[in-house]
């Protein structure tokens, strides 16, 4: 299964969810999963993730440094399998941008932890990790 994580830029929500995720499904052994991560702006495609949501990734355990910016392209509808998006937006730019015959599934990724709001990098980052923890729970289930 190939994940992409979506936010606006790519600085911020999407390489943390992207981070967390490479380390939930290497901790997982869920190896026939891949992720990454873009944003629907290009705004910042090449830059490293905002150094404020780098910094507190690192402190739980998540090295962020690696990732680069990019954007949401037509592509990415067909070589992923499933897109989460940020919120509501993101949401609706990901559908603007979706090839009508694409074949990725697009959701929110607080579909997996709902009634939940965001607030700083803290609670970003915790809740994409609760998040992502039960979809690889769901798609551990399939296996």
């Amino acid at each position: 299964m190939k994940i992409m994580f979506v936010c606006l830029g790519n600085i911020c929500r999407s390489p943390t969810a992207h981070g967390i995720a490479i380390k939930l499904i290497r901790d997982s052994q869920l190896n026939q999963v891949t992720v990454t991560s873009s944003g629907t702006a290009s705004y910042h495609v090449g830059s490293p993730p905002d150094k404020r949501a780098t910094e507190y990734a690192l402190s739980k355990g998540v090295d962020l440094s690696v990732l680069r910016a990019q954007q949401l392209q037509k592509a990415d509808f067909y070589e992923q399998d499933l897109i989460l998006v940020m919120d509501q937006s993101n949401y609706e730019n990901a559908l603007a941008l979706r090839p009508a015959d694409a074949t990725a599934k697009i959701e929110k990724l607080l579909w997996y932890y709902p009634n939940c709001p965001f607030e700083g990098f803290a609670q970003v980052f915790h809740l994409c990790e609760v998040a992502i923890t039960h979809l690889l729970e769901e798609i551990s289930k399939t296996r």
